[in-house]
C-alpha cells in the first residue's frame, strides 16, 4: 500500500513515468486515461463533447486525493455546462461531469491526515467524466463503500433537501406538487415531503413511474400521458397546492403556477424542457406572472445548489443517516432497460444523456466505470 506525497508525485513526472506507482489493489495506475472534454460549446451533448483516450493521469497536490472513479452521475444540467451557460468566460476545451464516487488511489501528504489509499469517497466537482479525477480533500465525502446509491444523494438528494428546507416551509398537512417526480431529484422531493407529513402529488410520464411513485409514498401520482394534470388539480385540489417543486418548465410551469394556493410557494430547481434549445429556455406565459403572484400573495423563487454550499455538509450527513436507517429510497437507473443495455464506460455517457432527455429514466441516472486491471501503461 503506497501513500503518494506531492513531492513523490512530482518525482514521478520528472522520471516520465519510468516507474509507475501502484493503487491499493496492487495494479499499476496507468500513465494515460480516458475522459470526456467539451471541445465546442453546444447544448447538443454529442456535438459538444469528445471522448479523449490518451490524457495524462492527473497527479494529486499536497491537499488532494486522486480518485479512481467507479460511478458518475448524469444531470440534466450537463448540457447547460457543455453549452457554456454557467460561466461564459470559460472557453473549450474543458472537463465535464459534476459528481462521482470511487476509491482513493493516491494522495498528497496533507490529505493523508484524513484519508487513506483504498478509502471510498464521493465528491461534487467539475471533471468527473474521467477514469481518474483529482479531488481536494476538503470537499471529499467519506463513504462506507462504493455503491451507486450514495451517488444519488450528492446533487439530486441535496438539491431536494436544501431547497425544500430553506424555501419550502413544509409542515404537516401541506399539499406539495412535485413535477418530474420519478426523476433523480423528484424522488427525493416526494420522500422528504412525506417525511414532513405533507400530502404529495407527483407528475410522471409512464405507468412504470406511476408504480414507483406509489411505492415511495406519493399520495396522488399523475401519469400526464394518461390524465390531464390541470384537470386533476382543478377537480381534486380546488383550493390549490401550497408548495410546488418544479423542474420541467414551459407548459408545466404555467400549469403549476395556476395551481398555487393562496400564499403558495413555487420553487424552480430547473426547466429541463428548454435545455436543448439554443436559448436554453422554453416559453412560459410570463406576461401575467406579476398579477398571478399578487392575486394569491404567492412567491416564486429559484434554487441553484452552488449558492447553498454552506448547507451542503449538514444536508449530506442527514441524507446519509436517513438512507442508513432505511428511511430513504435511493433509486438508481443504470440503464438496464435502455435499448443498448446498461451504461458502462465513459463512451456510454452519450447514450445516458440521450436516455434522460427522452424521459425514460426512473430515479437517478448513473454510469458505471469498471476498473480494467489490464490497462496499458
Amino acid at each position: 500500500m503506497l501513500r503518494l506525497t506531492a513531492a513523490g508525485a512530482r518525482a514521478i513526472v520528472d522520471m516520465s513515468y519510468a516507474r509507475h506507482f501502484l493503487d491499493f489493489q496492487g495494479s499499476a495506475i496507468p500513465r494515460a486515461m480516458q475522459k470526456l472534454v467539451v471541445t465546442r460549446l453546444s447544448p447538443n451533448f454529442r456535438e459538444a463533447v469528445t471522448l479523449r483516450r490518451d490524457c495524462p493521469v492527473p497527479l494529486p497536490g499536497d491537499g488532494d486525493l486522486l480518485v479512481r472513479n467507479r460511478f458518475v452521475g448524469i444531470n440534466a444540467s450537463d448540457i447547460n455546462y457543455s453549452a457554456g451557460r454557467y460561466d461564459p468566460s470559460v472557453k473549450p476545451p474543458f472537463d465535464i461531469g459534476f459528481e462521482g464516487i470511487g476509491e482513493v488511489v493516491a494522495l498528497g501528504l496533507s490529505a493523508s491526515a484524513r484519508y487513506t489509499v483504498g478509502q471510498a469517497v464521493a465528491y461534487v466537482a467539475p471533471g468527473s467524466f474521467a477514469e481518474y479525477t483529482v479531488v481536494p480533500a476538503n470537499i471529499a465525502i467519506p463513504l462506507p463503500s462504493v455503491k451507486p446509491e450514495y451517488l444519488t444523494l450528492l446533487v439530486s438528494g441535496t438539491t431536494a433537501y436544501i431547497s425544500l428546507k430553506e424555501l419550502g416551509g413544509l409542515s404537516e398537512g401541506k399539499k406539495v406538487l412535485v413535477t418530474a417526480a420519478a426523476g433523480g431529484t423528484g424522488q427525493f422531493a416526494v420522500q422528504l415531503s412525506k417525511i414532513a407529513k405533507c400530502h404529495v402529488i407527483g407528475t410522471c410520464s409512464s405507468d412504470k413511474k406511476l408504480a414507483f411513485l406509489k411505492s415511495i409514498g406519493c399520495d396522488r401520482p399523475i401519469n400526464y400521458k394518461a390524465e390531464a394534470v390541470h384537470a386533476v388539480l382543478k377537480q381534486e385540489y380546488p383550493d390549490g397546492v401550497d408548495v410546488v417543486y418544479e423542474s420541467v418548465g414551459g407548459a408545466m410551469f404555467d400549469l403549476a403556477l395556476d395551481a398555487l394556493a393562496t400564499k403558495g410557494r413555487l420553487i424552480i430547481i430547473g426547466f429541463i424542457s428548454g435545455y436543448q434549445s439554443p436559448a436554453g429556455l422554453s416559453p412560459i406565459k410570463a406576461g401575467a406572472l406579476p398579477a398571478k403572484l399578487l392575486k394569491k400573495s404567492a412567491s416564486l423563487q429559484g434554487f441553484f445548489l452552488n449558492h447553498y454550499f454552506s448547507k451542503y455538509q449538514a444536508a449530506m450527513e442527514h441524507l446519509l443517516e436517513l438512507y442508513a436507517h432505511g428511511e430513504l429510497v435511493c433509486e438508481v437507473d443504470l440503464g438496464h432497460l435502455a435499448p443498448e443495455g446498461r451504461f458502462i464506460g465513459l463512451d456510454s455517457i452519450f447514450r445516458a444523456v440521450d436516455y434522460m432527455y427522452t424521459g425514460k429514466n426512473t430515479g437517478k441516472l448513473v454510469v458505471e466505470l469498471p476498473h480494467c486491471v489490464s490497462s496499458k501503461l
